[in-house]
Formats: structure tokens, C-alpha cells, sequence
């Protein structure tokens, strides 16, 4: 049985599903007001990974990724820029969505944006007033009572008091709050900006409430994970469970949280100079090795972008590659999965989605393979090429076709008849040539095997 780490409960705990066989996911999207950076990029290969995984290993998945379309921040740049919001969104939900297909991310079961689903969220934020969870302020909105759920702040580890004095200082432009912790359901229309029609006046929905709607409508009350970066656990994520469950319906199973990252040393921020786009670092490194580099680092720990990192990551999809070069050489076919290593692959992923041991295995049944071809033992070299390919489309780092380069291999072939013929100095002129350009030669029993450095 899988295990996960669920904050709620901070443990490990058995994935135990709401209905057999079958996982539901809901992962937080981006507010699309700008193009994704690498920490979008983290949390939707967190939970494409999840997926793959899952799905691999028997289970029907549905996993539901939202889009939020209307935001304060969306408000502001679309005015800014003289454009309408949908228009300013739209153009960012496209390459987002893009830029992730690019990046080996596929595409989620559900998309839903949040402007469609305004509807759902009134009727929960009746249901709210309803149960005495929600009050209205004339002219500023609805907010939701946190005193109206007696766990409120669970999921962050802390009780009310002790969110209490952390929020105070933020409230004074809503002294009419009945608590700093109080937060909005539903926000009164202010000029120029979309509005919607509600019970309460003219206005548009408060961040939370959206993920509830479009969660809960999608999935059905008490999915199995919902899932978002760290950044995310509190206050979004507490705000959603408090209005779901104050308004009678049961949220999440459990809860997980893909950690942040840091860019050469420090914390990503526009501020620090070191804010890095998905669509530069695909630019410059390309999908698979940025892939490779998120998931040689555990999606809870803090992952370290680097030009050290980025080079041992390229280095390992040339090692990849160089792989699959050879076995295509020395026409070898796949067979049968090496059993021992699939097992330890599956009990790696299997303890809280450890991606960085299931590449171990990879990379250990690659070393075995390319010595079981030293040793022309093909059926030991067709099962690793078997294992190899198999796994690899689990982690979302296979490729459809073997890098080649007719310019390099036929130098590589010059080399060989220059060996063959013994006109060893050719023979090591051509190898430097390679080498000038970034290319290494390994001369094996089965033929030359080159490969980028």
C-alpha cells in the first residue's frame, strides 16, 4: 500500500481511498496573471508524478487542476495593460498550459476555471449563512466566522489564539471584521471592476471559496488528496477546509504539499534577481533535464536550482540516452521487466512518492544492463532495456526516439574504419574533433558508444 504524508495528521499515513481502486486528486492551480515559474512547475510535476504512479501501479485516477481567472492581481495588471481580465487570462491559461505540456506535464482530467463555477460557490456561501458560518458587512461583502469550526487552523499546526496575534496587523482596512482571522467569501462590487449577481449585491467570489466549489462539484464530497505547493497550507488551504466542512460538506482525505525551491542558494524572488520562468529554464536546459532535476530532489524537501545541479541532470539524460543508443546498436529488443527492481522501484515510490531512490533504481539497472552487454549476455540486457523504458514512463522522462546526430555518427564511423585500418593517429584526431565539440567516446566490446558531456 502507498504511503503519503499527510499534513493534516503530520505523518506518514496508508493512501486508504474513498472508493476502491479509484483516486481522487484536486491540485491547486495558478492565479493566471503572468507566465508560470519554476515553482508552478514543481507543484503540477508533483501531482503528474502522483498520477503516473498511480495509475502504473492499478489504480483508476481522477486528478481535477484548477484555473483561477478573477483575482486582485489579474484586476490590476488587465487594467494596467488596457485590457479586458479574460483577455489577460486567457493568454496566460494558454501558456501555462502550454509550457506544462511542454515540460512532460499532461494534461490534468479537469481544468475547471473559476469563473464558471460562481454558481456553486453561492450556494455554498448560503449553506454557510445557514449554519452560522458567514455574516455580511454592508458594502464590503460576506466573510466567513472562524469561530464557526472549532479546529480552525488544524491543518496549519496552530490554534486560533496563536493565529490570532500573528493576524492583527493586517486588518486594519477591515476594522468591521468580527475577527482578524475572519476572511472573505464573497467581495462587494467595486467601479470597473466583473462583477456577479448574488443574495448579496453585486460582487465576485473570494480566492478560497473557488477551490471549494470546483473541488467538491468535481469530485464529490470527501476525495481522497488535495494537493498545492507549501506556500498554499496556510492560510488557502485551512480557509477551504473551514468552508467546507462549516458548511456540512466533508473535504479532503488528506492533504499534501510539494516543498519550494531555491535558485542558486537563495529563495526565488523578483527582489533577489534570481526568478527564474519555466519557459526560460526550458529554453535554456530543455524539459527532460529540468525534469530529472525536480525529481532527484524529494517533492517535500527544499530543491536546489543550479548550474551544478542543471549539469548533473543533463549529464544524466545523456547517460539516458547513451543507454538506449547502445541497445538500438547492438539491436537489442525489449523483453521481459526485471521483477527485483521494479519491486524496489514500486517500494520507493510507494513511501511517500520517493522519486530520488526510484531514479537510483533506474540508473543502477542501466549500469547493470550495459554490463550485461559487455558480457553478451543479451537476455540480461533486453530485460534491463525493458525495465529501463518502463520505468522512465512512469517518472514522464522517456522520449519517443533515440537522440542522433548523422554528423557525429559518422565521424564516430571514421574513427572505427580508422581503428580498423590501424591508422591510429586518425583515429585519435577524429576522437579530439569530438571532444572539441562536447562529445565523449567509450569504446566497448559491442562498438563505440558516445555521449554530450
Amino acid at each position: 500500500m502507498m504511503q503519503i504524508f499527510d499534513t493534516m495528521q503530520n505523518r506518514l499515513v496508508d493512501l486508504e481511498t474513498r472508493d476502491p481502486n479509484h483516486v481522487s486528486i484536486y491540485a491547486c492551480g495558478p492565479t493566471v496573471y503572468d507566465v508560470p515559474h519554476l515553482g508552478h512547475a514543481r507543484t503540477a510535476l508533483t501531482y503528474d508524478l502522483l498520477k503516473r504512479f498511480l495509475m502504473w501501479s492499478g489504480y483508476t485516477v481522477t486528478l481535477a487542476s484548477n484555473i483561477t481567472d478573477i483575482d486582485d492581481k489579474i484586476i490590476e495588471r488587465s487594467a494596467r495593460e488596457g485590457i479586458s481580465e479574460n483577455e489577460l487570462s486567457s493568454t496566460y491559461t494558454k501558456i501555462y498550459i502550454d509550457q506544462l505540456r511542454e515540460f512532460g506535464v499532461a494534461d490534468p482530467d479537469f481544468r475547471p476555471l473559476a469563473t464558471e463555477y460562481v454558481e456553486e460557490m453561492l450556494a455554498i456561501i448560503t449553506q454557510l449563512f445557514e449554519q452560522g458560518a458567514a455574516y455580511e458587512i454592508e458594502g464590503h461583502g460576506v466573510y466567513f466566522d472562524v469561530d464557526s469550526l472549532a479546529d480552525y487552523g488544524a491543518l496549519a499546526g496552530r490554534t486560533v489564539n496563536e493565529l490570532r496575534e500573528s493576524a492583527q496587523a493586517r486588518v486594519a482596512s477591515e476594522e468591521d471584521k468580527q475577527d482578524p482571522l475572519d476572511f472573505a467569501l464573497w467581495k462587494s462590487a467595486k467601479p470597473g471592476e466583473p462583477t456577479w449577481d448574488s443574495p448579496w449585491g453585486p460582487g465576485r467570489p473570494g480566492w478560497h471559496i473557488e477551490c471549494v466549489a470546483m473541488s467538491l462539484h468535481l469530485l464529490g464530497d470527501g476525495f481522497d488528496i488535495h494537493g498545492g505547493g507549501s506556500d498554499l497550507a496556510f492560510p488557502h488551504h485551512e480557509n477551504e477546509r473551514a468552508e467546507s466542512e462549516a458548511s456540512g460538506h466533508s473535504f479532503a482525505r488528506y492533504w499534501m504539499h510539494s516543498a519550494m525551491l531555491n535558485v542558486n542558494g537563495e529563495k526565488m524572488g523578483k527582489s533577489l534577481g534570481n526568478f527564474r520562468t519555466l519557459g526560460d529554464a526550458l529554453a535554456q536546459y530543455g524539459p527532460r533535464p529540468l525534469r530529472l532535476a525536480m525529481l532527484q530532489a524529494h517533492y517535500r524537501s527544499l530543491m536546489e536550482l543550479s548550474d551544478e545541479t542543471m549539469k548533473g541532470a543533463i549529464g544524466g539524460i545523456e547517460r539516458i540516452d547513451a543507454f538506449f543508443r547502445r541497445m538500438l546498436g547492438a539491436d537489442i529488443q525489449e523483453t521481459s521487466i526485471d521483477t527485483e527492481a521494479k519491486d524496489r522501484f514500486m517500494s520507493a515510490m510507494n513511501n511517500d512518492l520517493g522519486s530520488p531512490d526510484a531514479i537510483a533504481v533506474v540508473f543502477e539497472t542501466i549500469n547493470s544492463g550495459n554490463a550485461a552487454l559487455d558480457d553478451k549476455n543479451i537476455k540480461e540486457a533486453s530485460m534491463a532495456l525493458t525495465t529501463v523504458s518502463e520505468l522512465l514512463e512512469v517518472l514522464g522522462l522517456s522520449k519517443d526516439t533515440v537522440d542522433s546526430d548523422e554528423e557525429i555518427d559518422s565521424l564516430v564511423s571514421e574513427r572505427e574504419a580508422a581503428r580498423a585500418s590501424r591508422d591510429f593517429a586518425a583515429a585519435d584526431r577524429i576522437r579530439d574533433i569530438l571532444k572539441d565539440r562536447n562529445i565523449e567516446i567509450e569504446d566497448t566490446p559491442n562498438g563505440p558508444l558516445w555521449r554530450k558531456i
